[in-house]
């Protein structure tokens, strides 16, 4: 380690943002503040459900202020959702939010082109109708598709406004199922098979590199230096989270538990197999080339919008009462499409819970319970699919994120997994983003096992041991009726 470095992480997740100040080095350490953070959610215009991506931008020059001085800034955020820009990457209308309903059916209007087994076997992607294929065939035909001269996910959006520079950075540009399963390269003949323009793709760059320093009107805004910078990280914040784990070794599965969870597993390269995509299974670029072998599972939204729904009650309240819930252990399918709009979540879990033939919980508790249970059996199902699939073994399953607060949810899935949970850090997404900075300007070195042995010294991490209280594989059986 040569020097000691500050850098200022933005961090977006699907319900927050906020932007992190660490100093990293042999001297400091790693030691981490959030300087500011600022809420995100969907902003629905008539029928269409947007992000509020200028607000966004807003708030991340306010925290750039708060940062200070800083050596280098990286943008994370969630993944397939993009702006449109024009020939000057002036962005053309507000980003579409994923869970708007305009990609309803369009996956299988692109499998009458592009069968979903080939689909799969160039790109490697999960089936979820929110990719961005869908999202961009969805918009066949609009006058801001036809306007439009370039394309570029949220996070290179927010570092093209930074740095005047557009490009993709890689881990979130395999996310959009136009780009090759082995991470090398735009699928330019699939973007013509199904009408996308392969002019809008921009230029690929990997985490490490440098996107561009910052435009002097930024520099203005923020009081940084206008020689600040801008590098990529792993864009795609699972990217982040998953270097952001304290793994001592690589038989570890990850859960990185927010709005969504993601589990799965780490590899040096794509399970492509039939078996794999009947799975649906994604396999994501991860940094240094690594692959994020993972299935999308719902995660802590079904919670949050019941918490919605009756009016924002304190969760440790709820929590204490549903470890303590005395009903019957209940369950849905945590992957199941009906839970991803917004809406009234309790009441669809009650539908799906009385749908599967079991009694539907009368108590927020038992609601809250019921989500929890089926949270850890859906890590469960995802965990011993990836590993049989990749053949990797797995002997302790990391939970990061905000997740990793719930220690309720962490003890259920140790004991669903039947193997060892570590819970922390909460802000591993930020820690990912921070690490990946530190060592492109040279306060670390070393590969991702360095960078984790690095961690693991300079984080606090809870394990929950598996005490099988539970019936999984009865709960298991419901889901199969």
């Amino acid at each position: 380690m040569s020097r000691d470095v500050t850098v200022a992480a933005v961090d977006l997740g699907a319900s927050s943002g906020r932007v992190v100040r660490a100093r990293v080095g042999g001297g400091d350490g790693l030691r981490l503040s959030e300087v500011h953070r600022f809420a995100n959610g969907p902003v629905r215009v008539h029928d269409t459900l947007y992000w509020d991506v200028v607000g966004l931008w807003r708030e991340i020059l306010t925290g750039l202020r708060e940062a200070g001085p800083v050596d280098g800034v990286g943008v994370d955020t969630w993944a397939v959702d993009c702006g449109l820009v024009d020939a000057d990457g002036v962005l053309l209308g507000t980003p579409v939010h994923h869970r708007d309903g305009r990609t309803a059916g369009v996956a299988e209007r692109v499998h009458r082109t592009v069968p979903a087994a080939e689909l799969y076997a160039r790109t490697g992607l999960q089936e979820l109708p929110f990719t961005t294929i869908y999202q961009l065939v969805a918009a066949s035909g609009s006058a801001q598709l036809a306007a439009a001269r370039g394309l570029l996910l949220i996070p290179d959006l927010l570092s093209s406004w930074l740095t005047g520079v557009r490009v993709a950075e890689v881990t979130n540009a395999s996310t959009t199922g136009l780009l090759a399963a082995d991470g090398s390269a735009w699928d330019v003949e699939l973007a013509e098979r199904v009408g996308i323009d392969p002019g809008l793709l921009p230029p690929l760059r990997a985490p490490g590199s440098t996107i561009g320093t910052l435009l002097a009107s930024v520099a203005g805004d923020t009081g940084l230096d206008p020689a600040t910078p801008v590098l990529a990280v792993g864009s795609h914040d699972t990217a982040s989270a998953v270097v952001g784990v304290p793994a001592t070794d690589e038989r570890f599965a990850y859960v990185s538990c927010g709005t969504w969870s993601l589990v799965g597993v780490e590899l040096p390269g794509p399970v492509l197999g039939e078996a794999s995509r009947a799975a649906n299974f994604s396999n994501e670029r991860g940094v240094d080339g690594t692959v994020r072998y993972l299935r999308n599972v719902m995660g802590l939204w079904l919670l949050q919008e019941c918490l919605r729904a009756w009016g924002s009650p304190p969760l440790e309240p709820l929590l204490q009462e549903a470890e303590d819930h005395g009903g019957p252990a209940v369950v849905v399918d945590a992957a199941d499409e009906a839970f991803l709009a917004p809406g009234d979540m309790p009441a669809r879990i009650a539908a799906a819970v009385a749908a599967l033939g079991q009694p539907v919980p009368d108590t927020w508790a038992g609601i809250v319970r019921c989500v929890l249970d089926s949270l850890a059996l859906a890590h469960r199902r995802t965990v011993r699919e990836a590993a049989a699939l990749s053949g990797r073994d797995v002997d302790a399953v990391h939970v990061v994120g905000g997740g990793a607060r719930n220690r309720l949810l962490c003890r259920l899935t140790a004991d669903a997994c039947d193997r060892p949970v570590v819970a922390g850090p909460v802000e591993a997404t930020a820690t990912g983003n921070v690490l990946v900075q530190a060592r492109a300007l040279g306060a670390l070195e070393g590969d991702l096992a360095d960078l984790r042995a690095f961690l693991a010294q300079h984080v606090t991490t809870e394990t929950f041991a598996p005490v099988g209280t539970t019936r999984w594989d009865d709960l298991e059986a419901v889901l199969a009726r």
